[in-house]
């Protein structure tokens, strides 16, 4: 197997080590936080305390491989065009530390209910609201941080399509993954009541970053074309 074809699935293997890592976070989140109720959320943190703590680890492996991933890709890609290459880059390179800084918003929920000392001096609906707060500032700190998430998509699809060794197809999906996110983000921000619209703009993404997933992982690269 060529060097590029090994790079191309390297490639594929961190971006699949992603789409694992990143939904049993998710899988997680949805069994412990109860938006808009305080006290079902706080209880399911505090009767499910591993838990979370996995979930929360599961996100912060996430975002190592997630840095990763781009410099295996400038790898790949920088021959097709070193500044696009060096754009998508950056833009990752942005993202993991927002991500990983926001993380500590959804961790002081946790924090928050361990019944530290410290803490005594407010009431336990307090506490408990104040954990509620935190998790959705995690929220919209991930929409944050999913602008760079979407932007970083865009070059990627450009590479993809002007390479010749991967479908232009992909190319294509990528970048209207990447604007579809990126407007799910101002939507958020600006229509904060329009959860089905965000949702139907979320699609084009998933189904961008699973289809490139599959195609370098199983597929790899036209050497013929490189």
């Amino acid at each position: 197997m060529s060097t590029n074809k090994k790079t191309a699935r390297l490639a594929g293997f961190l971006w699949l080590l992603m789409f694992i890592f990143g939904p049993i976070a998710q899988i997680v989140r949805s069994k412990i936080f109860v938006i808009g109720d305080i006290e079902a959320t706080a209880n399911n943190i505090l009767a499910n305390e591993f838990l979370f703590r996995l979930g929360f680890v599961s996100d912060l492996i996430m975002m190592v491989i997630f840095l990763l991933l781009p410099l295996v890709l400038y790898k790949l890609l920088n021959t097709v065009d070193k500044n696009l290459s060096i754009l998508m880059v950056i833009f990752v390179i942005v993202s993991v530390p927002i991500n990983m800084l926001n993380l500590l918003n959804e961790f002081s929920s946790l924090h928050l209910l361990s019944g530290a000392e410290y803490l005594s001096v407010f009431e336990i609906r307090q506490i408990k609201a104040q954990a509620m707060l935190s998790y959705d500032l995690y929220l919209h700190g991930y929409e944050i941080a999913n602008i760079f998430f979407a932007l970083w998509l865009v070059p990627l699809g450009i590479l993809v399509y002007r390479s010749g060794f991967l479908p232009r197809v992909l190319g294509i999906l990528l970048v209207v993954g990447g604007c579809g996110l990126l407007l799910e983000v101002f939507i958020h921000f600006l229509f904060p009541n329009c959860v089905i619209v965000n949702t139907i703009l979320l699609i084009p993404q998933t189904i961008a970053e699973f289809s490139f997933l599959i195609w370098i992982l199983i597929r790899g690269i036209n050497e013929s074309k490189v």
